[in-house]
């Protein structure tokens, strides 16, 4: 009795204890408590500077560990249940111990998927803008479309996004669009979206029914800690203000408050237009910008080692990094790690997570060869 739910969790055990084995967590934690010891002695407040270093660096430590250790002990609790269910011969119990392991496997698989997520940005939140290419309505629309896809998918991994500027489509779609991700590993789940995007579908706004390819483009950029120094002169900023022009309703302002900046040094455009505040508006638009100019200053110090990222490089229109068919056939296909799925429904609905793993294994792979 239920020795293939004993099977299936020892076998999430074992997978368990690799993956541990290839975080470091043992060491890891041994490393926690020494620093837990430290901050414990007498002085370690004396120099706040160098105490919140050590704060920081516990916390970023502890977030290694706290999911692989939840995970063994949930492990552990479907041991106990399967050794009590066979002790006692109750097949009552199949049910919970099946949802218990499907648990298991599902948050097991996206500890691994993140394992994956070596550099230290991964970890931070993400800016997302999202804009349509030449072709007008149809360009709009397929940007609306992408900023459903990855609305949908930020709401199946469980991260919070707030909309920071939305620009409508003058028939229909969007503009333009930007919003903040917040949750574990924001930035290393969603960097694998950034690039053009390619779709080829039968036109909804062409009476004629003729075929139509559309490109837009999506940025990902990782949130700015305010502690890392991005200097931004005054001189070098311009600003305007304009009216909001949201969905309409009470949350709209009729007052001109939306911030508009421009870097005039590197061209970069940053907007805001969620707070009723102008200088709130503009406080949240100088953090976008700031972010933009924090992901310049790392490519060039990426292409200085020859490593460029790829997915982030400036858009141009047929470098596509993903094609989605939806006439003659169905098929949503990477260009870069070949992984494809005629599943186009369900990708458009959020589920990424075939393109956000192969990305993620093709780029560690990439990286190892140069």
């Amino acid at each position: 009795m239920y020795e293939d739910e004993s099977t299936q969790i020892r076998g999430l055990a074992q997978r368990l204890a690799e993956l541990r084995a290839c975080l470091n967590v043992d060491d890891t934690q041994s490393d926690i408590a020494r620093l837990e010891t430290q901050m414990a002695g007498a002085g370690f407040w004396d120099d706040p500077e160098s105490a919140q270093k050590i704060v920081q660096q516990l916390k970023g430590l502890k977030g290694i560990v706290e999911e692989p250790e939840a995970l063994r002990r949930q492990i552990e609790d479907a041991e106990v249940l399967v050794e009590l269910a066979q002790a006692e011969g109750d097949d009552s119990l199949g049910g919970e111990l099946a949802q218990m392991a499907a648990g298991i496997e599902e948050r097991l698989g996206r500890l691994e998927r993140n394992s994956l997520l070596s550099d230290p940005r991964d970890r931070k939140g993400a800016i997302v803008n999202i804009h349509p290419g030449a072709g007008g309505t149809e360009s709009c629309d397929w940007a609306e479309m992408l900023y459903r896809m990855i609305q949908r998918y930020c709401e199946r991994h469980g991260f919070s996004t707030d909309i920071v500027d939305f620009q409508p489509g003058d028939e229909a779609g969007i503009k333009s669009v930007t919003l903040t991700v917040d949750g574990p590993f924001c930035y290393g789940n969603l960097k694998s979206e950034a690039g053009v995007h390619r779709l080829v579908r039968i036109s909804p706004f062409d009476a004629n029914k003729r075929r139509h390819t559309s490109f837009a483009a999506i940025e990902v950029l990782t949130q700015v800690d305010d502690d890392i120094d991005i200097e931004i002169r005054e001189e070098d900023v311009k600003m305007d203000v304009f009216r909001s022009s949201g969905a309409g309703g009470q949350h709209v302002n009729k007052t001109s408050s939306a911030v508009r900046l421009t870097h005039l040094p590197t061209g970069s455009i940053v907007s805001c237009q969620t707070e009723r505040s102008q200088h709130r508006n503009r406080a949240t638009a100088m953090q976008l910008l700031k972010a933009k100019l924090y992901d310049i200053e790392l490519r060039k110090k990426e292409e200085e080692l020859a490593s460029q990222r790829e997915g982030q490089r400036e858009v141009a229109w047929g470098s596509q990094i993903r094609s989605y068919v939806l006439q003659p056939y169905q098929m949503v296909k990477d260009h870069r790690t070949e992984a494809e799925t005629s599943s186009v429904d369900r990708v458009l609905d959020g589920d990424l997570d075939l393109f956000v793993e192969s990305y993620l294994k093709w780029n560690l792979e990439r990286k190892a060869r140069n």
